[in-house]
């Protein structure tokens, strides 16, 4: 398996993907069945050819093939084989090569899960996908490819990222992109509804699941992204509003907003517009992610350093899918409106405001992003926008949501009603008052941590509420579908997430520290005793190893072995040493020795106590979870005659009666 057989896969893949784009829409122009047949075996096709391009790259780097440029810049001899495979898709071209493979995996799932769509509506999908699939192979053939060779051949590679030599990395970018690249799956279905002029609201139901699942996969990368920053940069934070995280925010925050507009949508008609306006925004996004990340347009630890031809193609790609997507919407919007009447209080407004919000805080964050990078086209000078920018403004529009979602279940499609909602307010209010007193006696006052709890307490007691209320009042086996279940846990997560970060950012404690050996710093209820420094090795590295013991009432609660690396390159890299819990964390990062000539062996240390640092992700699991469950409902996989619909839009509207005292 030769690189030369990886370009010409990807040639032929090319082909495939042009045969795959452009006769299944001319066939649905024309009712010709035999070239919309073209879609799913053209579509299978450039998976398998790009398939082989990336096996053949992986298989390169595990044998060692230095003559290939990509494998000589990013291996090397001494690394461990798992990051060899991570190594793959570590800089551009390799990660541009996952995107394509992530691509054909959603587009194959979406040809073989799509037999029951009309077949005109499924080829366009198909069709659409396709022409996505042309626009990232020419990138990658044209501009990127990872088969270049090197010639004489060196004896050893350079090294991968030693920031990138990390458990989370394994699986942090497949799960990303699979978020990423699963948005356009929702858009190709507005794009095709748009061309076939189906504007009703049957084709959002067939994309609904597609949107959960892509949804749930960005929302699980987002979140191990955020683990690794944490465990890897020595920092002690989970979130740092960098360029290039808010580029996968960006998208996640426009993806929430479409899946409740799909299910406005979905079940009466309302907001058809807003749903394929989103659907556009969110892979527009995604792709807007990829230019920042890959043009070389900003400084992050995150970003692949790149030459401006790339980021130029990827500007010109993302000009025209943006810009044809809306001029297509445009031509089309008089056809869009329609749907059902819904009173101000009713739980389509409840969704509106939501949506707006998300979309609002969406902007915001590009405004943020983008902000230094216009200030310096226009030479304004380089203008910082940085946490105290996101973190104002971000909580402020939020909070109307997390006042409003215990409400949303309860509230009836069309209208509300008042009486049931005051009950609710009451309830909720009064548990969550309660346990913010009893909580200030125990947090010391501390403003941040007294509203997490109270926001904890307000969202899961909304939850069980619903929850209870459909147990007494729907029949076994209506209870809980799908659709419902993944809501309520979803929902459940938000309120552990912020919890989790009010309480975290609220209580933890950093103490940067000068310690010799046997010293001792007390944190928390916790003793740190610093036990010195000895040498160590790894597979491909070398390691200053500290020994931090650490101490609760006398009684010996776990042992710390915070590392400072040095790779083959001469890159030092901090590895902390966490020692995790339900409730707390105990952090320790290894600075620099403070006197080369200091005979009492002093360090700098840095020493965290981060408290329920750990429901932050367990929040954002709960949240994929919801998604997934979601995607899993029966309804979206039957096909159902148009009266089956009506009845169903019905049953929707008909919310069960409240319970009389």
């Amino acid at each position: 398996m030769t690189p030369e057989l990886g370009q010409l896969a990807l040639i032929l893949a090319m082909l495939l993907a042009l045969a795959q784009s452009i006769l299944p829409l001319v066939g649905a122009w024309r009712g010709n069945r035999a070239l919309m047949a073209v879609a799913r075996p053209a579509a299978a096709g450039q998976a398998v050819f790009v398939a082989m391009a990336f096996g053949i790259l992986a298989w390169a780097f595990l044998r060692f093939d230095f003559s290939v440029q990509y494998v000589a810049d990013n291996s090397n001899l001494a690394l461990p084989w798992y990051y060899r495979i991570a190594a793959v898709w570590g800089a551009h071209e390799g990660s541009l090569l996952l995107w394509i493979l992530i691509l054909n995996v959603w587009t194959v799932a979406l040809a073989a899960f799509s037999q029951k769509l009309p077949e005109v509506f499924a080829s366009r999908v198909i069709a659409v996908m396709g022409l996505i699939a042309v626009g990232f192979l020419a990138f990658i053939i044209f501009t990127s490819n990872p088969f270049g060779r090197l010639l004489p051949m060196p004896g050893d590679g350079a090294d991968l990222n030693p920031v990138l030599q990390d458990p989370g990395m394994t699986f942090h970018p497949p799960m990303l992109y699979m978020g990423y690249v699963g948005f356009s799956v929702a858009f190709a279905f507005s794009i095709a509804a748009l061309l076939g002029g189906e504007l009703e609201q049957a084709w959002v139901r067939w994309a609904r699941p597609w949107t959960n699942v892509a949804w749930a996969f960005l929302t699980c990368g987002i979140v191990a992204g955020s683990w690794w920053a944490y465990a890897e940069l020595g920092w002690g934070g989970w979130w740092f509003w960098d360029p290039v995280e808010n580029a996968s925010f960006m998208p996640w925050l426009v993806g929430v907003a479409l899946i409740h507009a799909q299910a406005v949508t979905e079940k009466r008609g309302s907001l058809r517009a807003w749903t394929i306006l989103l659907s556009i925004f969110a892979f527009s996004l995604s792709l807007l992610g990829t230019f920042l990340v890959r043009s070389g347009v900003l400084t992050s630890v995150h970003a692949f350093a790149s030459d401006p031809r790339r980021g130029v193609f990827i500007l010109a790609f993302l000009t025209i899918v943006v810009g044809g997507s809306l001029l297509l919407y445009a031509l089309r919007a008089p056809k869009v409106l329609g749907g059902k009447p819904f009173k101000v209080v009713s739980r389509e407004t409840a969704l509106l405001i939501s949506n707006l919000m998300f979309a609002v805080a969406a902007a915001m964050v590009l405004l943020g992003t983008l902000f230094p990078l216009i200030g310096d086209a226009l030479n304004l000078g380089r203008i910082s926008v940085g946490p105290p920018y996101f973190g104002f403004l971000f909580p402020l529009l939020m909070l109307p949501v997390v006042l409003l979602l215990p409400f949303g279940p309860f509230l009836r499609w069309g209208k509300g009603e008042a009486p049931v909602l005051k009950q609710l307010l009451l309830r909720v209010g009064i548990a969550a008052a309660a346990c913010a007193i009893v909580a200030a006696f125990f947090v010391d006052g501390q403003p941040k941590a007294i509203a997490g709890v109270a926001a904890l307490v307000w969202l899961t007691v909304g939850v069980l509420l619903y929850a209870l209320k459909r147990w007494r009042e729907m029949p076994r086996g209506r209870r809980y579908p799908a659709e419902m279940a993944g809501m309520l846990l979803a929902h459940l997560g938000v309120g552990v997430f912020v919890a989790g970060v009010l309480l975290s950012e609220s209580l933890s404690v950093t103490r940067d520290v000068r310690m010799a050996p046997g010293e001792t710093q007390h944190i928390g209820s916790y003793d740190f005793r610093f036990d010195g420094v000895h040498h160590t090795t790894g597979p491909n590295w070398t390691a200053d190893q500290g020994v931090v013991t650490v101490t609760r009432n006398g009684s010996e609660t776990t042992v710390m072995h915070p590392q400072k690396r040095t790779y083959p390159r001469g890159q030092v890299q901090t590895e902390s040493a966490v020692d995790a819990g339900v409730t707390r964390d105990l952090y320790v990062a290894l600075g620099e020795p403070m006197d080369a000539n200091d005979i009492e062996g002093a360090w700098a240390l840095r020493l965290y106590y981060k408290p329920f640092i750990r429901w932050i992700w367990a929040g954002g699991l709960l949240m994929m979870l919801g998604g997934l469950v979601c995607a899993t409902d029966k309804r979206f996989r039957i096909k159902r005659s148009a009266r089956a619909e009506a009845g169903a839009d019905a049953a929707d509207g008909l919310q069960m009666q409240e319970t009389r005292a």
